[in-house]
């Protein structure tokens, strides 16, 4: 019987090893093992990135991995990878820790430097980019005529984008487009794309999002988005006269979006905005969660600053499109005025939120279809709830008049103040690795305490700003306390940088590989055992 079991078992060992394929993919110029059209995806005998992307499911299928060995992949990408194993994915990751760019600054007629027609395909741990010197601004007797995004995802439902880094793009950075439900984007680093048109105007959002899935909920979650030359996320459509709805089942969870606009000198401008231009009352933005964000623009707080229009938050956009079903839970809303703007809302949740705002700006409100409560509101002026150009209210009439946040504060800006540690985020996807936002309106250097993380004492760290991600700002060693200290003055005056009263950071802690593992090693055979029956 044992002979009988084990010899089961060596079957069906065999059976998994040969279902999940590992492939090999290399820069063309790579001076040992160059990656080529003719190759066979072996380490001896690697493709090059486009082949890769371009295997059929016969070849390529789901628990497939393929992996990019480190270096430059200069060119224009597209992936048409499909898994046809329902809940099974490939995964198109780097290598161990290699550091793999793509760059996008060639010639090319592609408008983007990675187009994805893919479903259940993960992708993942590595850049997207132009490397180089470029100008940002069209010039249509000139080089640069068109923008260039850094990922197209336009087709394909159940993708998963983790880990990427997607910056200096001239365009917008991701648009993850109406036909890709369930798609899952976590943990990206998404900064500084766009770029300014012939005449000036600035363009080019972090995200742009949409989905006209009834049933697949696309989630952005976990992400760093930031300094981008127009908007940070547009949950949107521009179409006026749309005869279907496709801007729907979104939710934004846990991410930091700040300071969108800045780098284009042109305006700042909204952190996120959910809304549509429709005409025809048909394509409303609807089924939207905004859950436990933080956003934030440049403010001095020890000055009480409010001037100048700097929105972190708009809900709707066009009469005729109100958004409906919108939840906007436990947020942070850091701007100046119009730092919260809610234009068009047939339906909407704002519960739990702290805001900073020259003023609120609100179209009707609606207390039979609203739920407004235990928000906090600091603002300049006490009239600072205006109700379009009709009338201001002060917090108390606004509340008798329109039965909302009964149980929400009104506070003066003066007083204004948060923690210190506004989030440690662990990435699941990568193991000792935190996303710490901190704040400090004086610009004081913060303690952080990491003692309920278990992290082992002696055990080495760096620390970077994510706006100076290739430099390490700290390293250091874990002592007794488990308390870091984390520098916030590091702005010395530079326009597109924050203010030293905000600051994002990734802590990485380096531990016992061999232990690591171990617990790997035995977590693989306690899943066979259990596959076995035992």
């Amino acid at each position: 019987m044992k002979k009988t079991l084990l010899s089961i078992a060596l079957t069906l060992a065999a059976v998994i090893v040969f279902a999940q394929q590992e492939f090999h993919v290399f820069p063309e110029n790579h001076p040992e093992t160059p990656g080529t059209k003719s190759g066979n995806g072996s380490l001896e005998n690697p493709w090059d990135l486009q082949t890769a992307l371009s295997q059929k499911p016969k070849i390529v299928n789901g628990n497939d991995t393929i992996w990019l060995h480190e270096g430059i992949y200069n060119g224009r990408f597209s992936s048409t990878l499909n898994s046809t194993i329902e809940n099974e994915y490939i995964t198109v990751s780097a290598y161990e820790n290699d550091k793999v760019v793509l760059n996008g600054n060639v010639d090319s007629t592609e408008d983007q430097t990675l187009k994805v027609r893919s479903s259940r395909v993960i992708f993942q741990n590595f850049e997207i980019t132009w490397l180089g010197d470029f100008t940002r601004q069209i010039n249509k007797d000139g080089d640069f005529k068109k923008f260039v995004v850094g990922i197209n995802h336009l087709s394909g439902t159940n993708c998963k984008f983790i880990n990427l880094m997607i910056h200096n793009n001239p365009g917008l950075g991701f648009g993850s487009w109406k036909n890709t439900g369930g798609t899952l984007i976590a943990n990206c680093i998404v900064y500084n794309n766009g770029g300014l048109t012939a005449e000036g105007k600035s363009i080019g959002e972090g995200f742009y999002v949409q989905n006209n899935s009834d049933t697949e909920t696309r989630i952005l979650r976990d992400n760093i988005i930031f300094n981008n030359y127009y908007k940070g996320v547009e949950v949107w459509s521009a179409a006026k006269h749309a005869d279907t709805d496709w801007v729907k089942n979104i939710t934004l969870e846990n991410n930091v979006i700040f300071n969108s606009g800045l780098p284009s000198h042109y305006r700042t401008v909204d952190n996120i905005i959910v809304a549509t231009d429709d005409r025809n009352g048909v394509n409303i933005a609807k089924n939207i969660t905004i859950r436990n964000n933080i956003l934030y623009h440049n403010t001095n707080f020890k000055k009480d600053e409010i001037n100048g229009d700097a929105a972190s938050l708009t809900l709707g956009f066009h009469k005729g499109a109100p958004v409906e079903n919108v939840v906007v839970d436990n947020n942070i809303i850091i701007g100046r005025n119009n730092a919260l703007r809610i234009l068009y809302a047939k339906s909407l949740t704002l519960t739990r939120n702290k805001v900073y705002t020259g003023y609120i700006h609100l179209v009707n409100p609606d207390a039979l279809k609203w739920n407004f409560n235990d928000n906090i509101y600091y603002t300049k002026k006490s009239k600072a709830f205006r109700n379009g150009s009709i009338k201001s209210y002060d917090f108390e009439n606004w509340k008798l008049n329109f039965n909302l946040d009964a149980n929400s504060h009104w506070k003066h800006i003066k007083t204004f103040d948060l923690n210190n540690v506004l989030d440690i985020t662990e990435n699941v996807n990568k193991p000792n690795e935190f996303r710490v936002v901190l704040f400090n309106k004086d610009g004081a250097d913060v303690k952080v305490d990491f003692s309920k993380y278990n992290i082992a004492q002696a055990a080495n760290y760096t620390i970077r700003d994510v706006e100076n991600f290739k430099q390490i700002l700290k390293a250091g060693v874990m002592d007794e306390t488990s308390q870091i200290i984390f520098p916030m003055n590091l702005n010395q005056g530079q326009a597109n940088k924050t203010l030293n009263n905000f600051g994002v950071f990734i802590l990485e802690f380096k531990e016992n590989t061999v232990a690591e593992i171990s617990a790997k090693d035995k977590g693989f055979f306690r899943r066979f055992f259990r596959f076995l029956g035992f």
